[in-house]
């Protein structure tokens, strides 16, 4: 073991989640999620990683048009074992019916057990809009079979989707989301009926319940699609949204009826149901 590892904590507003699937790409292996930031740890330097970031932040400001927020705070520290330190830091959460736990803790009796660990994609269950995302599903789920989850992440809501008995369908541009998913389906022993690589343009099939846990442009930029996406009477669960979008997206999906909105500090997350 080294003298000293070298930290690194990265902050975004509206971007965290983009940030830590490409911290991934990398080839960072673990994070450790904190309430609007992550923290990546190494004995050896992350000044390659610091400059990645900043010119992917260049990237995603070119490609999306949009104002992408990113904070970097380095630093080099004392070694300590941090492996364990992170996982310390990583807490299994209880959310309605769901138990969200690392595979180093065990599961939790009477509730719908999700394994998911931090290392693969963003998704634990403890960042706000992810939190009320499982909190809608529970609520919502009954009645219908089919579902689609837009901008899977690590899979944590298609598994909640599929332990809740429902045929569920997954996508994300992200290649690595897409992995990441794939392999917590198979660690959680849940089968996912169709997941691919890309977006939902163009999609030819339509589904009882949709699920889009993506930043509030991306959820504008695809507000035809996912309404098409819903089949008469389904439900259209946004979140990942700031507040500051509250009444533009309300506005824009206004053709949908509102059954619900939540608010969790600066998020908050939408119900619609197709009526017509």
């Amino acid at each position: 073991m080294k003298d000293f590892f070298y930290e690194l904590e990265v902050s975004s507003e509206n971007a965290l989640e983009l940030f830590s699937d490409f911290v991934f790409e990398f080839g960072v292996i673990g994070v450790e999620f904190k309430d609007k930031s992550f923290i990546v740890r190494d004995e050896d330097s992350l000044e390659n990683l610091e400059f990645a970031l900043i010119n992917y932040q260049k990237e995603l400001k070119k490609a999306l048009n949009l104002d992408i927020d990113l904070k970097l705070n380095s630093t080099k520290q004392k070694n300590i074992d941090w492996i364990t330190k992170y996982k310390e830091g990583v807490n299994p959460i209880e959310i309605s019916e769901f138990y969200i736990y690392p595979s180093w803790c065990e599961p939790k009796q009477g509730l719908k057990n999700i394994i998911i660990d931090p290392a693969l994609a963003f998704g634990s269950g403890h960042h706000e809009s992810t939190n009320m995302c499982l909190n809608l599903i529970s609520k919502y789920k009954n009645g219908y079979k089919t579902a689609l989850d837009v901008g899977c992440g690590s899979g944590i809501l298609s598994i909640a989707l599929a332990k809740s008995g429902l045929k569920v369908s997954s996508c994300d541009t992200d290649e690595q989301a897409i992995e990441a998913t794939k392999q917590n389906a198979s660690k959680n022993k849940m089968s996912l009926d169709e997941i691919w690589t890309g977006s939902i343009s163009n999609l030819d099939k339509t589904y009882d319940l949709v699920v889009a846990n993506i930043i509030a442009d991306v959820i504008l930029i695809l507000k035809k699609d996912l309404i098409n996406a819903l089949n008469l009477g389904g439900i259209l669960i946004l979140s990942g949204i700031l507040n500051s979008y509250k009444d533009r997206i309300k506005n824009e999906f206004k053709e949908l009826r509102c059954l619900e909105i939540l608010e969790k500090n600066e998020w908050i997350s939408f119900v619609f149901k197709k009526e017509r």
